[in-house]
């Protein structure tokens, strides 16, 4: 369930400490199953390929001429960030990029390293508060990277705990669900901590649009809970039924049915907008990727915000959706392409 997308630099063997370590990951949506999963149903989680993050760990050598007179005077005595966030001394980042200097040192915790230093540059496409698992991809790209600058390789079972790690820091108490799926290549079944790859039955391209408003996931999903106290029955028959969407969406993934898939998703945006957690932005880029002949498309993530999700034919139709998209004010778009690459 690795992703080819995290590879790594041919470098210099292990235990060269000029080694320059890469690795890279990518963004995820949730296919199907948002704010149900919260409350014990089943979620599809969905990579984006094309939404990518590369982490490249260069060695950084002190300097034996200023580090005599002590280590407050070497910058090369503690990491260095280059990223769009900050850019400087790991040890002055702010809060917002402390799951990144975490990604830094349980890597090199893990591997019981104490007398390196680093200079980590981070590139990232996946735009933060919008669903995509930006926090996730970036902790998954910088452990592996980090890993690789040692000339080691990270297990998935140490990876996903590492990656765990950094999403604490950002998140408190994380599901897993982004850990699993920005190092996926095909889209996971996410089920009372259970995590599985879903086959593929044919090809499947996506478009994902942002909205250009950030999600507001915690409110959301506050309110989905309280409406839940308020009235049961209800709200936990919408519920189910989202996580009945889920298991459709995913047979009709196994045995290649676009159209089956396109219904699940369009009926999952009408649930999750009686949740109330939609938005006027987030529908009207729906209304947008449908009359492009989207075959369905719905709102990802926590909603009120964040990203829209639409399923094409093939690339061309891609291309139109994403272009009827962005003409309808998305901020960005990206096409994600799973199964048969070719």
């Amino acid at each position: 369930m690795t992703s080819n997308h995290l590879d790594h630099t041919a470098a210099p063997a292990a235990g060269d400490t000029r080694r320059t370590g890469r690795a890279a990951s990518h963004g995820k949506t949730i296919l199907i199953g948002e704010h149900a999963v919260v409350h014990g149903a089943p979620a599809l989680v969905l990579p984006v390929l094309d939404a990518v993050v590369v982490a490249t760990v260069t060695p950084v050598e002190p300097d034996p001429a200023r580090v005599d007179r002590g280590p407050d005077t070497d910058p090369a005595t503690g990491h260095l960030l280059e990223s769009a966030v900050h850019t400087g001394p790991l040890d002055t980042a702010p809060a917002a990029v402390l799951p990144t200097v975490t990604a830094v040192t349980a890597t090199l915790r893990h591997f019981g390293v104490t007398d390196r230093r680093f200079h980590v540059r981070v590139d990232s496409d996946v735009p933060t508060a919008r669903g995509m698992g930006s926090s996730a991809a970036v902790a998954a790209a910088v452990t592996a990277a980090v890993a690789d600058a040692l000339g080691e390789t990270l297990d998935a079972d140490a990876h996903h705990e590492l990656i765990q790690e950094c999403e604490r820091i950002a998140h408190g108490r994380p599901s897993g669900l982004d850990a699993r799926g920005v190092v996926a290549d095909a889209p996971v079944w996410f089920e009372g901590g259970r995590v599985e790859p879903v086959a593929l039955g044919a090809r499947c391209t996506f478009v994902v649009a942002d909205t250009g408003v950030p999600g507001h996931t915690r409110e959301a999903v506050a309110s989905v809970r309280d409406r839940l106290e308020r009235d049961p029955v209800a709200v936990r028959a919408t519920v189910d039924a989202i996580g009945e969407l889920a298991r459709a969406a995913r047979t009709a993934l196994e045995r290649g049915d676009a159209q089956a898939l396109g219904a699940s998703m369009d009926a999952a945006h009408g649930l999750l907008a009686d949740l109330d957690v939609s938005s006027t932005d987030l529908d009207r880029l729906v209304t947008a990727a449908r009359g492009a002949g989207a075959l369905g498309a719905k709102l990802t993530g926590g909603g009120r915000g964040g990203c829209v999700l639409a399923l094409a034919t093939d690339d061309d139709h891609a291309d139109r959706i994403a272009a009827a998209l962005r003409g309808a004010g998305a901020a960005a778009t990206w096409t994600t392409t799973i199964g048969d690459r070719a």
